[in-house]
């Protein structure tokens, strides 16, 4: 496969190159990308390079949140004691993606641009209310995400970083598929002040935010409120790993267990 590389130091550069080459592709940490292209499941004439963008890169406290690049890896959010300090789940969320190889090379920007809908990103970035940040707006988690490897970016958008608000009443649980290491459920769930968030990823269609569970967590956050809670029918679908109906038990049982960490984690 012939394609021109490029490795932009501005993301003026980058965003240039899209708007002249409607089959360019942007290069995070391509560990969904250059899969696809091994497998001539795509094809692009250019290769934009994002490694050398400081605008990219970084973990910093801002503006009362946490900021991550788009850039950082699974492995420096995992790692960041600031991270920890400020919202510890996003740490143990991108502790728990894939190997350590695709975590060392796996980046925040390029799970979400990608939006495979078992990744484990969006859950944190819904479940938190993240604000996306690109070169040209901010778009919260409830518009940023539109579907099955969907989201509202423009063909020539560059996505620079994540904001989140600072919380530590929240906790991510996936149960695996075994050989991806992508979750076949999982579940996140958030108290942000008086607002309860939950995200389930691996359903099948992209990331969900589970309203009925919300209702019923915010009336009284216990595992049992959700005991008369399910996915209504048609949201989870079925596969080679499983069942829509087996998907569907998965995430009452996650989050109900996820309830109970948080729980667990006040008392201590």
């Amino acid at each position: 496969m012939d394609f021109d590389y490029r490795r932009p130091v501005q993301v003026a550069e980058a965003i240039a190159w899209l708007r002249e080459n409607s089959e360019a592709k942007l290069l995070a940490g391509g560990q969904s990308l250059l899969a696809a292209m091994k497998l001539r499941l795509s094809e692009p004439s250019m290769l934009i390079d994002l490694q050398d963008l400081p605008e990219l890169a970084g973990i910093r406290s801002q503006e009362g949140g946490l900021w991550i690049g788009a850039m950082c890896t699974h492995a420096s959010v995992a790692g960041s004691p600031l991270v920890l300090q400020l919202a510890p789940m996003l740490a143990q969320l991108a502790h728990g993606i894939g190997d350590q190889q695709i975590r060392q090379r796996g980046t925040l920007g390029g799970s979400i641009a990608n939006a495979d809908p078992a990744a484990c990103w969006p859950a944190g970035v819904m479940a938190l209310n993240g604000t996306v940040h690109t070169d040209r707006r901010q778009l919260p988690a409830d518009k940023f995400f539109t579907g099955l490897f969907s989201t509202a970016m423009e063909p020539d958008e560059v996505l620079l970083g994540v904001q989140f608000p600072c919380t530590q009443q929240a906790h991510y649980l996936k149960f695996e598929q075994s050989a991806s290491r992508f979750a076949m459920t999982g579940v996140a769930v958030a108290r942000l002040g008086s607002q309860v968030r939950v995200a389930v990823t691996g359903l099948g269609s992209g990331i969900y935010r589970w309203e009925a569970a919300e209702l019923s967590l915010h009336r009284r956050f216990a595992p049992n409120a959700l005991k008369n809670c399910f996915l209504e029918d048609g949201i989870a679908m079925g596969d080679i790993h499983a069942s829509a109906d087996y998907r569907a038990h998965l995430a009452a049982v996650l989050t109900r267990r996820t309830v109970q960490h948080i729980l667990e984690s006040l008392a201590a």
